[in-house]
């Protein structure tokens, strides 16, 4: 039997694992525009998996806080395939993360790799939520009718109010109450939200006096490009949730960016909410999973 070994990536595996990540989908794979991030990241380890010393296998480890890792970039070289390589570098992933004092480790998979899902239930990962990628360009701002509703930055005084709306949301634990950015998900807590609101990242809409829409979005350089990254969106119906992404394309302009993209739960009213204000979706979903490491 070929001799497995896991250990740190090294530059010098930069070109074989490029090789057999080239055909990882039809248009290729990102793997050659993060190696170098990921190679270099003090807050994570990208780990090799070698069969006789030759790279066959990649996964990279990411520490989002002090306690939430993420898993990303798992890659097996197909002549190497159902060899153990992929659990052999799980485990030395999540036994990485453990010694750095993670909590809990998650992963996003496409929703149609099942060899992927299956993979993650076995090291005992759970669905935590299923979340789809919207986009839209940006649209000249209108004139708001008089006594209109329309959407503004959150300060540290709608902190309570915000927390008590999540805790009364139907969305927020549909997916798994995390945000996304950069497409990793991390817990919506109150310190993030306090981060997020003084870096004015955070979108309120009120309605008849009370809070009836959420947004939580930062601005994002994908792949050269300046977009507008929604990490978290959120409404007691459809209207408000269209309304504050209406809105959010309305501010393109002035922000200097190209796109928006929205990390949307899967879910039809959000859904309903976004197609309806001409957002576009590929029809792809992605399941985020979850396991605890104490």
């Amino acid at each position: 039997m070929a001799y497995i070994e896991v250990r740190p990536a090294r530059p010098e595996d930069r070109e074989a694992v490029l090789a057999f990540c080239r055909n990882t989908w039809e248009w290729g794979d990102y793997i050659d525009q993060t190696w170098d991030e990921w190679l270099t990241n003090p807050d994570g380890r990208l780990f090799v998996a070698t069969v006789e010393e030759r790279p066959a296998g990649i996964v990279h480890l990411d520490m989002l806080t002090r306690i939430d890792a993420w898993l990303e970039g798992l890659r097996v070289d197909p002549q190497y395939r159902q060899q153990g390589l992929a659990r052999a570098l799980y485990e030395a992933l999540l036994i990485e993360a453990m010694q750095r004092g993670a909590t809990y480790a998650r992963q996003a998979i496409e929703s149609d790799n099942e060899p992927a899902q299956r993979l993650a239930r076995l090291f005992h990962f759970r669905h935590v939520g299923t979340s789809a990628l919207f986009h839209a360009s940006p649209i000249q701002a209108k004139q708001k009718g008089v006594g209109q509703e329309k959407p503004r930055l959150a300060t540290s005084d709608d902190l309570e109010t915000i927390v008590d709306f999540l805790n009364a949301s139907n969305v927020f634990p549909l997916v798994g109450g995390l945000y996304y950015a950069h497409f990793k998900a991390s817990p919506i807590t109150v310190e993030l939200l306090e981060e997020k609101i003084a870096a004015k990242q955070v979108y309120v809409l009120y309605r008849w006096e009370r809070l009836d829409g959420l947004a939580i979005a930062e601005t994002a350089d994908f792949f050269g490009e300046k977009i507008l990254s929604v990490g978290y969106i959120d409404g007691t119906a459809i209207e408000p949730i269209s309304l504050l992404a209406y809105d959010l394309r309305e501010q393109l302009h002035a922000m200097e960016l190209t796109k928006i993209r929205i990390y949307a739960p899967d879910l039809v009213l959000v859904r309903d909410a976004l197609t309806g204000v001409e957002y576009e979706w590929n029809g792809d979903t992605y399941t985020t999973y979850e396991r605890g490491l104490e």
